[in-house]
Order: structure tokens, then sequence, then C-alpha cells
């Protein structure tokens, strides 16, 4: 008889404020008809971190009648009041403060949740991604915490790539955090979002490869690809990453090879868009 499966919806950079109502409106009714487990929610619920792009973000959010935890993405700490940026960060979380890195219990399967957004840095572009010591030994606690047999889910904001310089890096400690993740086997895979396409890459680091799986957008500010997000299916032995879209461009052609080097911001409304490739579908349509 073969294994129950656990079913997953992944969803990133909704971006209220220039959201895309008829992808989100989209992805709501499939949480209510396919009734996931869970939604993870990788951040950047916001462009500007403004309170009405909060409000909006937060009901749609609580209008989800399943478990939901939320990360927080660089969009989302207060752009324009640098007093609460830094001593109030998430006070514009209060209304779904009970889902902000939420750890999701599951059978044989957990979502823990690791920080990567930080109210400031020592260069210049704030938008880039920050593993803390603080709060990668939280996340490897939660881990290690773990009953024997659960995997782990892995949710970030910022994909856990270094590269570059000190001041270039896409997430400084991502390297340290991939390291220490790749020592424990229960991780099945670090979900993130932040660059606005899909992927699934395995990152090799000095103590073995981990799995990473990264989210596309909901909202307007695509890059390459239409607004998506990832269903993703864990039967106890392999987690299967399908990428929904309203096109039905099939899953390899919505994910990207490779997370972008420089993690440049997506791109502005009126510059071009690379085109998907429009080869013969293998998924089946959405609707």
């Amino acid at each position: 008889m073969a294994a129950e499966q656990t079913l997953l919806f992944h969803v990133s950079d909704i971006h209220f404020g220039l959201e895309d109502n008829r992808a989100l409106d989209w992805v709501k009714q499939e949480i209510a008809e396919r009734r996931p487990a869970a939604v993870a929610i990788t951040g950047d619920l916001t462009m500007r971190a403004r309170h009405r792009e909060f409000d909006a973000a937060c009901r749609w959010i609580r209008s989800l009648d399943v478990p939901v935890t939320v990360e927080v993405g660089n969009h989302d700490l207060p752009y324009f009041n640098l007093v609460e940026r830094f001593f109030q960060p998430y006070r514009r979380f209060r209304g779904i403060a009970d889902r902000v890195e939420r750890e999701i219990d599951l059978p044989g399967l957990a979502i823990v949740p690791l920080k990567t957004a930080v109210r400031a840095q020592p260069r210049l572009n704030w938008s880039k991604g920050w593993v803390s010591a603080r709060a990668l030994e939280k996340c490897l606690a939660a881990i290690d915490a773990l009953p024997d047999g659960v995997r782990a889910l892995v949710a970030c904001h910022h994909p856990l790539r270094e590269v570059g310089t000190a001041g270039t890096a896409l997430t400084r400690g991502g390297s340290k955090a991939l390291a220490e993740l790749a020592c424990r086997p229960s991780v099945l895979a670090v979900l993130s979002g932040h660059v606005h396409d899909a992927f699934d890459i395995v990152e090799e680091t000095a103590n073995g490869p981990v799995r990473m799986i990264g989210a596309g957008t909901l909202s307007k500010r695509t890059r390459s690809t239409p607004p998506s997000f990832n269903e993703l299916a864990w039967d106890g032995e392999s987690l299967r990453v399908r990428v929904r879209n309203l096109e039905s461009v099939r899953t390899p052609d919505m994910q990207i090879d490779d997370v972008p080097e420089d993690a440049r911001p997506p791109r502005q409304p009126g510059e071009p868009v690379a085109p998907v490739r429009q080869v013969p579908r293998t998924d089946p349509p959405v609707h």
C-alpha cells in the first residue's frame, strides 16, 4: 500500500502594494480546495512595509484556514521609520504575530524557521541576507530537538548562497548555515524566496550536499517566469516539487538553473521580461 502523502504549499514574495490579485485569489482557492497540511510563506509580504500593505497581507493570511508559518523578508522591515525598524521591527506583523517564525510540527515532518532578514548590516545593501550566530543557533536547536525519525524543512527568506566578498555576498553566513544543516540527516531541504523565480538545486558543502528549493513570486514584480507557488508532496521517502502557475508552464521551465549571484532587485514595471520557454507541458492544467 502506498504511503500517505503530506501536501505543503510554499509561497513567497507576495509584495502587497504590488500584488497580483488574480494569482492571490487562485492560490487562496487552491488552499481551500486542496487543504494542504501547512503553508510556508518565505517572506516579503509587502513592498515597502507600509501599514496599509501589512493590513492587506494580514487579512489575506488570516483568511487561509490551514496552519501557516511566515518568514520575515527584507521588504517587511520598516523603510521610512528607522526608530521602529531598530526597536520594534516586527510591530507591523501584530495581526499575524502567532504565525511569524512559527515552527509547524506535522506527523513525521516539521517546518523550522531560520531568520535571514536583519534590521541593519555593516554594508550598504541591507536587502541581502544575513544569518546571525543567534539565528543559526536557534534553528539548529529546534532541529536537534525533533523526535527521532522526524524530517525537517528549514524555511527562510534569502537563499543560503554566499558568494562574492563580505560586501557583495548574497547571504552572509549562508555557507556556514548550509554546512551545519548538512551535518543533520533530518534536514530534507531549505525553502526560500527573494529571487522571484523558482529553483530546486543541490548545494555542496564541506559536510555534504543540501537541497535548496526556492519559490517564485505572487506579485507583479516578476522576472523570467509568471507568478507561481511551489506544491510540495512528501511521502516519507522523497520530496516532490511542482511549480504551480496560471499559465500551465511546465515545472522544469519554471525553475531557474541557479541562484543569481548578485540577487539583483526584480525588474521594475515597464522593464522587459525575459520570455518563458513555451514547450509541450507535462504537468496537468491548473484550472
